[in-house]
This record gives C-alpha cells, structure tokens and sequence, in this order.
C-alpha cells in the first residue's frame, strides 16, 4: 500500500493504444457503436480510424488508481472527460497528482496523453484503507 501524501506525483503509466484494446475495451463494456470496432464506418463518419470508447478510458484510470495504491484501494469517485481519441498505434501515458487527503481517503488529478494531445483529464477519489482494514 502507498501512504498518500498532497503534492506527491504517481509514476507515468504508458499504454499502448492497439486496435486489440479498443475494440476489445468497447466489447466488454457493450459499446457496440461501430466507430470502435469498424474502420471503414468510422471513417465514413469523419474520424481517421476506430477510436476507444470512455469506458474503456475509465476502466483504465482505475486500473491506474489501484495499481498504484493497492488491492485494498477502492474506487469512490471516478469524474473524467474526453479529449482527444485515442487511435490504435498511438501510447497514452496516465500521470497522476494526489491533490487532498482526508484520512484514509485521497483525491488524484488524473491525465492521460497521447500524441496528439490530452485524451482524458480528471479526478478520482480513492480510499486507502490500512492493511487489515474494512472496506
């Protein structure tokens, strides 16, 4: 477990955008809009390419979140928003900064971002019980 602490930086995490993930992402969480799974549909409809979905976006942030403070972390509140797609052969890279802690609960400013700039950009609040701790 990582005690949090105000101010303190959570190391970068770099994931690869590949088209595995984004179509794999949209299946999982039954998003089965054709701009993310269909490279021609989703070129007719403007974009250059499929694109990931904002549940898979989430679903990484909270990957992020507990990969850093440990299996005993909980997800309370999970509060992004979208910027620029995230396209297969692109990296996201997640950075993280613990901006409150109150207890034994923590809000993270979150970031995400790929090459052609921020994709996703929020906060999370995590609880970080003490080993042995309910939840």
């Amino acid at each position: 477990m990582t005690v949090p602490t105000v101010g303190a930086e959570l190391p970068p995490l770099e994931i690869p955008i590949t088209r595995t993930l984004i179509v794999a992402g949209a299946i999982a969480s039954r998003d089965y809009q054709d701009v993310h799974h269909d490279a021609e549909l989703a070129r007719q409809k403007g974009s250059p390419d499929v694109f990931m979905n904002i549940l898979t976006t989430n679903g990484l942030v909270g990957r992020y979140i507990t990969d850093h403070f440990g299996p005993t972390a909980v997800l309370r509140k999970v509060a992004i928003r979208l910027g620029a797609p995230n396209y297969p052969g692109d990296t996201m890279v997640l950075t993280g900064r613990i901006e409150e802690v109150d207890g034994d609960t923590a809000t993270v400013r979150v970031t995400g971002s790929n090459g052609i700039g921020r994709h996703v950009t929020g906060t999370v609040t995590v609880a970080v019980p003490a080993e042995g701790g309910a939840r």
